[in-house]
């Protein structure tokens, strides 16, 4: 049997594989709420054979938005809309997972396909991005404003309540996002955090803020159902963050009752020199994954069954992440199913295509 399907039990919920649909931001909703796209997109890779099924980025509040098309969760009014879309994704057998974020200094951009580029305060859609200290992601990117402490806590309530929304959704597999240079990330990395306080400096201290968010989270998310949190396991750049540091992070966020390690990397730093190939991530999750003796997701350049069962088998990762690559293929756990000569587990629908 194929490692790459192998069921993997993680509290009380058992994925029927290791294959997971990344988090893929689609930028295609109206003040936040889910509609038919997202129930289609998701719904389609659920159908398709992966075993987890991870949201888009969902904002916090309104200025955790990377721009204005992003899906939220900061209003009792997004709960219904996903109800929907999480209801299908268990029809297919398939586990509904969220990605609860706050873009921080990266937020308030335009939509990819309109250039992509920070929206000019003038724009009745703009809004005011924020940080651990004012330090803009790149030339053209606002200077966030610095959170002070009752800020932060707010923002940590935010969390807080998101995850309630999201177990009220019917999600059952909850995701921090804690990288790719947005707000949690602005905190633990030294190349956005400049702060004196308890919030800056030393590692102890940038590491505070993702400690106390994914505390509350935790807190009020059931305990019958998994928690990850995504990190970048490096900034690819002297100065910021590295490998070291996030081995040390994952092992301070399994005692906090995280059950996973979403391992992404770089996203913070615009000129970062990323080394980017197939599979160049998986080195990430494998040292995450044995030098804090917790579960790994792995992310990044990986399209074919052979590479992703190698990664399986081999002990790099326990759980496959494939984003563009899904994209391209929605059905990508059911060829790779024929690819490595196992019945394939296709809606009955589907059976005379396979």
């Amino acid at each position: 049997m194929p490692a790459l399907f192998d069921p993997l039990t993680i509290r009380s919920v058992t994925l029927r594989n290791r294959v997971g649909l990344s988090p893929m931001c689609q930028h295609s909703y109206r003040d936040g709420c889910s509609d038919d796209w997202l129930l289609v997109h998701l719904g389609t890779r659920a159908a398709g054979g992966a075993g987890l099924i991870i949201t888009e980025a969902t904002a916090v509040e309104p200025r955790g938005r990377i721009g204005p098309g992003d899906l939220g969760i900061w209003s009792d009014a997004h709960v219904d809309p996903l109800v929907r879309v999480t209801r299908f994704i268990k029809e297919q057998g398939a586990v509904a997972g969220i990605q609860i974020a706050h873009a921080g200094r990266k937020a308030c951009t335009d939509l990819p396909w309109a250039g992509g580029k920070p929206l000019l305060p003038e724009n009745p859609l703009a809004w005011q991005a924020v940080g651990p200290s004012p330090l803009p992601f790149a030339d053209g990117y606002q200077t966030p404003h610095e959170l002070g402490k009752q800020e932060i806590r707010e923002i940590q309530d935010a969390f807080r309540a998101a995850a309630v929304r999201a177990a009220a959704a019917g999600f059952n597999w909850l995701e921090i996002h804690g990288g790719h240079g947005y707000l949690i990330h602005n905190f633990y990395s030294p190349l956005s955090n400049r702060r004196t306080d308890e919030y800056g400096g030393d590692f102890e201290n940038r590491i505070r803020f993702m400690l106390e968010t994914v505390r509350a989270v935790r807190a009020v998310w059931p305990d019958s159902l998994p928690m990850a949190v995504r990190i970048s396991g490096t900034d690819w750049i002297e100065g910021g963050w590295c490998l070291d540091e996030s081995v040390r992070l994952a092992r301070r966020l399994k005692q906090e009752g995280v059950d996973l390690i979403d391992c992404s990397s770089g996203g913070n730093a615009a000129t970062a020199p990323i080394p980017v190939g197939a599979g160049y991530q998986v080195p990430i999750s494998e040292a995450v994954r044995k030098g804090a003796d917790v579960l790994t997701a792995t992310v990044g350049m990986i399209t074919a069954p052979e590479q992703a069962e190698e990664i399986i088998r081999n002990h790099r990762a326990d759980i496959v992440l494939l984003g563009r690559q899904m994209l391209r293929d929605p059905y990508w756990a059911l060829h790779a199913a024929q690819a490595l000569k196992l019945p394939v587990p296709a809606p009955v629908q589907y059976l005379r295509g396979f």
